[in-house]
């Protein structure tokens, strides 16, 4: 089972995010967050604040009740995409203007666990079972 989890409009560039970015792509989640703290990096802060919340969200997925750290999360998916562009001028000598681009980026993390989710009845969720037909054009509701 995966969460997701989205952070947009960092005022930051993804060119600097992407940096941190790939030092924790496919890592386990414990090792991200290690990774994340002792990288001296702005967008390191932004990072741990979204893996933080993907565990949050895969958590929640379940209900509340299960705990991440049981089930061996790692970070399947991250990536950092530029954001919307502020264009502001700056004055430059002789009359003229220099254009300044305040980039900013989106990032979106996906993590899974490695560990299978029991659903039983006691606490989970009861999985949905899909009928067959053996004909799809007679398929009625």
């Amino acid at each position: 089972m995966e969460a997701v989890a989205k952070l947009k409009s960092v005022p930051m560039s993804a060119r600097k995010m992407r940096l941190v970015v790939d030092l924790i792509r496919n890592k386990n989640v414990e090792e991200a967050l290690d990774i994340l703290r002792f990288t001296k990096k702005e967008a390191a802060v932004w990072l741990e604040k979204l893996v933080l919340s993907a565990i949050a969200n895969w958590e929640d997925k379940l209900g509340g009740m299960e705990n991440a750290d049981d089930y061996d999360l790692y970070i399947k998916t991250i990536f950092a995409d530029d954001g919307t562009m502020l264009k502001r001028f700056q004055p430059a000598p002789h009359g003229r203007a220099h254009r300044i681009r305040k980039r900013t980026t989106h990032v979106t993390v996906i993590v899974e666990n490695r560990i299978a989710v029991d659903r039983d009845e006691d606490g989970g969720q009861d999985a949905v079972e899909v009928e067959e037909f053996e004909d799809e054009t007679a398929v009625e509701e």
